[in-house]
């Protein structure tokens, strides 16, 4: 079988896993609470062979997540990306979090090199000179690491929520990364923040101490401002560029000329 078979091959039956997911989660759909976000949660790790990665930046809806996997046990590894510009009130979650659940979430971290040659060519703060320079520093902080953290994953489960964004708005709950060649598997797609607030205080889940502040979506501390009133959810990352998307590359990986940037998930095609 030829590689271009076999990895034609291989996104049919993800396309196929992702779709069978999709109906699993259609036909039983209830109102937006616990119970079926840990029903989401444990659809996934039923029907998917292998590990499975849920990605956590310690935003309320990550925290939710979180939530659905530690308080059933279910085997999926909880990591999150350590840019090294990370809000103080975000290392305190994570702390309280390890704390409310008693497990570790394993941190990954940019490669000390890359991090110094990105400051030799932009200097400390030349992400703010353009999109393309806090798209390298993104890609350097971000991108790098996350594609070490689903290595050798067959699922990559999110915090993404149809509503976040115009770009967001037609996030199913589960999908192909054809980039990643892996499922992508969002349980919040179709929550409101509004239901996802109301879960987490009800269980009493940790959260940021930035969202009381205005902080609708937590990243980078260089790069976050809270959101003035009427403004979209996303309207705090990034402010001062100008243009409508705004993403840092974990969910949308296109290259310089808009074609998809392939990310293999095997540990040797990992930088």
């Amino acid at each position: 079988m030829s590689d271009q078979t076999a990895l034609s091959s291989a996104k049919s039956s993800l396309t196929a896993l992702a779709s069978t997911l999709n109906g699993a989660v259609s036909s039983q759909r209830a109102q937006s609470n616990g119970s079926e976000l840990a029903r989401r949660v444990a659809l996934a790790r039923e029907h998917i062979i292998g590990r499975i990665v849920f990605t956590t930046s310690f935003g309320i809806e990550d925290q939710a997540i979180t939530h659905a996997i530690f308080s059933q046990q279910l085997p999926i590894d909880v990591a999150t990306l350590d840019t090294g510009r990370l809000f103080p009130e975000t290392r305190d979650v994570w702390a309280d979090t390890e704390r409310r659940y008693g497990k570790h979430v394993t941190a990954f971290t940019p490669e000390t090199r890359e991090i110094e040659a990105l400051l030799a060519e932009q200097g400390v703060d030349g992400f703010r000179d353009s999109v393309a320079n806090r798209q390298a520093c993104c890609g350097v902080r971000k991108v790098v690491p996350l594609g070490r953290a689903l290595a050798g994953a067959e699922a990559w489960i999110t915090g993404l929520r149809g509503d976040q964004s115009a770009q967001r708005s037609h996030t199913p709950f589960a999908e192909m990364d054809a980039a990643r060649e892996l499922i992508k598997i969002n349980p919040l797609f179709d929550w409101t923040r509004d239901d996802v607030v109301a879960f987490v205080a009800a269980e009493h889940i940790p959260y940021n101490a930035l969202h009381d502040r205005g902080f609708l979506s937590i990243g980078c501390a260089p790069c976050t401002r809270a959101v003035k009133p009427g403004e979209p959810e996303r309207a705090g990352r990034w402010w001062w560029e100008q243009e409508d998307k705004k993403e840092c590359g974990l969910h949308f990986s296109t290259s310089p000329s808009g074609e998809p940037v392939v990310v293999r998930r095997t540990p040797e095609h990992v930088s």
